[in-house]
């Protein structure tokens, strides 16, 4: 029997899927603030970083909308999410072990194969958890604990590879290698949290659902708001690589152990910034629309870019500058991930709102891919202020298209 949602937004439901997140988040956040520093141990390029974790997005970003799919024509989704959760840590085990890029490169397809198996369907379990007017609310408070394990990761990888580098290693590698295999602990965690506390609301299954006629069927504003998403995602670049923009910026007058040590800490920063702003951004949206928040976090994704590729112009090594950066990324990411989920919510019908969750995942996904993989290449290839200049361009093209979206559906 399927549970009813409740008024309470802070329920069982919520609460485990947010410490689960925390955890998931802890995991493989501990090892992404060291990626590029162990990558540079290893000798691979910026162009390789770029495209691993474009491949990555886009891996994620497909499963999204499989497991969107497959949990709305099954009805139960928590098995699926379970499974998700499980491949995060597994995936770490990978990236432990690896001595070059494909090996790396396997590690985070198989953690985002697992983020995008679950994210869809956690999404819809929390939603039908709850009331409609509490929806800002619920998942600001998620993407909140979300954030906390992306604050206390980076945190926990920067300590310990400070503390590993103070021990005796035949390599270079041995510090960055053993923060890799500690984060496969909070992984396993996360599916112990979700296994315990979270209820799947469940809904009637449907064997009759079609993915083809499903995203044929989705609401005209929902697919023009899935464009927009799409055109700003086409210049989203994935924060690992600003983590390696402060580091660069950094390592002439920091030398580049120290420069990627702060880089990391600015990355901390920036999820701190997400957590003290992703709950009142929920509570603003239920009050005012999610839309226009939106379109005020994606402006800031703007700002981020173009401040990234004026402190390479102007070859900025002044850490307060480069870490204003970080704060505004930290604004933009926390409007972006609570309020994307809460405008879908609004927008389709609740027997496809896992699919939609999907659908919104895959075109978010493919945009970074484009967006990660390019800035990857434009930074090897021409420089790096040219990179986030195209990358800024996009995601300005993005914004004042999303303000064409009608806030209200109409007939």
């Amino acid at each position: 029997m399927a549970l009813k949602p409740t008024s309470l937004w802070l329920n069982r439901t919520v609460v485990g899927a947010g410490f689960t997140s925390a955890l998931g988040d802890l995991c493989y956040e501990t090892a992404t603030v060291i990626l590029p520093g162990f990558m540079a141990v290893l000798g691979i390029p910026a162009a390789a970083l770029g495209i691993i974790e474009g491949i990555a997005d886009a891996t994620a970003s497909f499963m999204k909308l499989v497991s969107g799919y497959v949990g709305d024509r099954l009805g139960h989704r928590k098995p699926l999410v379970l499974l998700g959760y499980a491949l995060t840590p597994v995936g770490q085990v990978f990236i432990a072990l690896a001595g070059g890029w494909p090996m790396i490169l396997l590690g985070r397809f198989v953690s985002w194969f697992g983020k995008g198996l679950r994210g869809p369907l956690r999404d819809a379990i929390v939603t039908r958890s709850i009331t409609p007017d509490t929806r800002g609310r619920a998942f600001g408070f998620h993407r909140a604990m979300d954030t906390l394990g992306a604050v206390a990761g980076p945190l926990l990888g920067v300590t310990l590879l400070a503390w590993a580098q103070g021990r005796a290693w035949d390599n270079a590698e041995g510090p960055f290698r053993l923060v890799l295999w500690f984060s496969v602990v909070p992984g396993v965690l996360a599916v112990l949290v979700f296994m315990l506390l979270v209820q799947d609301p469940g809904a009637s299954a449907n064997s009759a659902l079609r993915l083809g006629g499903v995203l044929r069927g989705l609401p005209v504003r929902f697919k023009g708001y899935l464009r927009t998403v799409g055109i700003f995602g086409a210049g989203d670049f994935s924060h690992s690589l600003l983590i390696l923009a402060a580091t660069q910026l950094l390592a002439p007058s920091h030398g580049v152990l120290m420069a990627a040590q702060v880089a990391g800490l600015m990355y901390v920063g920036r999820n701190v910034v997400q957590v003290v702003f992703s709950f009142p951004v929920g509570m603003l949206a239920d009050r005012v629309g999610a839309l226009p928040v939106l379109v005020a976090g994606y402006a800031f994704g703007v700002f981020t870019a173009v401040l990234t590729a004026a402190a390479f112009h102007f070859q900025v090594e002044d850490p307060w500058w480069i870490a204003g950066i970080f704060i505004l990324a930290g604004l933009y990411i926390a409007v972006q991930e609570a309020l994307e989920s809460t405008v879908t919510a609004g927008m389709v019908e609740p027997a496809v709102l896992a699919t939609s969750y999907g659908a919104l995942g895959l075109v978010n996904g493919f945009a970074k891919l484009i967006a990660s993989s390019t800035v990857g290449l434009l930074w090897t290839l021409v420089s790096p202020q040219f990179a986030f200049a195209a990358a800024a361009v996009l995601m300005g093209m993005g914004t004042l298209a999303l303000l064409r979206v009608p806030h209200h559906a109409t007939p």
